[in-house]
């Protein structure tokens, strides 16, 4: 009996160890990657301002070739759906809808991940004139875990997860705008 009291004990305080710390853990984070682009600023967001032209240099859009895609709405104005699902996991089922659209200079994007987990996320993407013939692409998101999931951000580097990809999309953004005449 005794011996049973001290395994509940044990697993009681294995369970409440992890909540506690989520307490005083970060809910929110944000990771963002920038590239200049050789082109004009009205040239770079008439790119990117459709959602469409994100299959030529997402490295999400591009993880399942066999991906099913479809829209609603038009392209380039808030409203406008992306809608993905795959059998990959890492894929999964989700959408991204423009949100709102400041001519010229930025984009914001909501993210809804449906499978294999279910979350959202902002994402965004801003240009700045760097000079007449260049241009700063900054590609960003944020999001927020709640309690007690949020006890995850310890063991999961946003940073890294996140910020690879993005630099490699923009990488492949301004090759296919650099080498676009």
């Amino acid at each position: 009996m005794k011996l049973l009291k001290r395994i509940a004990i044990g697993l009681a305080i294995l369970i409440a160890i992890p909540l506690i710390v989520a307490l005083f853990i970060k809910k929110d984070y944000a990771v963002e990657r920038e590239v200049v682009i050789n082109k004009p600023k009205e040239e770079v967001f008439a790119y990117v301002k459709y959602l469409k032209n994100q299959d030529n240099y997402s490295v999400w859009a591009t993880m399942d070739p066999q991906m099913k895609k479809s829209y609603t709405g038009v392209d380039a104005t808030p409203g406008f759906v992306s809608a993905w699902e795959s059998d990959k996991d890492d894929v999964g089922k989700g959408e991204q809808e423009i949100k709102a659209i400041k001519e010229g200079e930025r984009i914001d994007f909501e993210l809804r991940f449906l499978e294999p987990m279910e979350a959202k996320d902002d994402a965004y993407m801003i240009t700045e004139t760097v000079s007449p013939t260049q241009t700063k692409v900054k590609w960003g998101f944020t999001g927020r875990m709640n309690y007690p999931m949020n006890v995850m951000l310890v063991f999961m580097d946003m940073e890294e997860m996140i910020g690879g990809d993005l630099e490699k999309g923009l990488s492949k953004l301004k090759s296919n705008l650099e080498t676009k005449n």
